[in-house]
């Protein structure tokens, strides 16, 4: 959950997450609609997924007990290097290294490394040096977890704490006066533009939602129906592409949602379907009620939406 998503935010969403699934095999027997609604508000829903398919693969191959071993972890859905060493050095108590952000921050200040820190013989060094430091120490979980919060409280990006660092006198950036050149900036990747058209549509104090396709971005989590295009379409245009009964369509509003790779352009329209029209339920097509929408895996994106179109009334 803490992947990049603010400890604020997790906090009010780990609680109930746990006290519904407390085990690996509770959450491995779960409905995968089920896990999505409870990390709601999160983001990044591919890691629910992974984590579900994680607990799957404990179940079924280490009798539901979580190993500890960094190559067993390593081998879970979605586990990579960073998070198997947290769980092996910290739980585990396993003499391993751990890089985060944090961490490969404070190493390239220490050795005034000015490389990008997302080059991969860079990011091999790091690894490197944190575990020559692992090797050195008398306790690799309090190193890890030192290092990490040093790195956030005290080494920190933009304004280093030098005056109060208990490393100053060895940091070879700060000796160079380069702390706040180091690192350099990661290199900047250009954001997609997505125009998203969403049509609201309320009968009988229902809304009409689609769930979207099991891929690609918001995957399986229930909206709004929606075109989605890579320039904005008139309200013409939409009722022309859509696959709805629409007797017509009316603009709303819109926003913008800066994502990781993507700028989307959310534009609110309010939808009419034809007298006498039936939208038939089915898996992917459903009529909600408040409690319903409440209860089900939504995006941020599509929460919005719905907000926005209850303002416009």
């Amino acid at each position: 959950m803490l992947q990049q998503t603010q400890v604020t935010r997790v906090i009010e969403r780990f609680e109930p997450f746990m006290t519904r699934f407390p085990t690996p095999a509770a959450l491995a027997q779960a409905e995968e609609e089920t896990v999505l609604a409870l990390w709601q508000g999160l983001g990044y829903y591919r890691r629910a997924r992974m984590l579900q398919r994680a607990a799957i693969d404990i179940v079924e191959r280490f009798a539901g007990e979580v190993p500890l071993e960094v190559p067993s972890l390593m081998s879970l859905p979605g586990v990579g290097r960073y998070t198997a060493g947290s769980i092996a050095s910290i739980v585990g108590k396993a003499r391993t290294p751990i890089v985060d952000g944090n961490v490969s921050r404070v190493l390239a200040r220490l050795y005034e490394d000015d490389r990008p820190p997302d080059d991969p013989e860079v990011v091999s060094d790091a690894w490197a040096r944190a575990e020559q430091l692992v090797d050195a120490c008398l306790d690799p979980a309090t190193l890890n977890e030192g290092l990490m919060e040093f790195g956030a409280l005290v080494c920190t990006p933009a304004t280093p704490q030098c005056n109060i660092c208990p490393l100053q006198d060895q940091c070879a950036a700060k000796a160079a006066g380069r702390q706040r050149e180091i690192p350099v900036a990661k290199r900047q990747t250009k954001k997609v533009t997505m125009h998203h058209h969403a049509i609201v549509i309320r009968r009988g104090g229902k809304t009409l939602m689609h769930r979207r396709a099991k891929g690609g971005l918001w995957a399986g989590l229930w909206q709004a129906p929606a075109i989605e295009t890579g320039r904005r379409l008139t309200t013409t245009s939409l009722l022309e592409a859509s696959e709805l009964p629409l007797a017509d369509v009316e603009y709303l509003t819109s926003t913008t949602r800066l994502l990781t790779h993507r700028r989307v352009h959310l534009h609110v329209h309010r939808g009419v379907l034809r007298p006498r029209v039936r939208c038939p339920q089915g898996a992917d097509q459903r009529w909600m009620a408040a409690l319903d929408l409440e209860a089900a895996p939504l995006s941020n994106a599509a929460r919005e939406v719905l907000g926005l179109a209850a303002e416009m009334k």
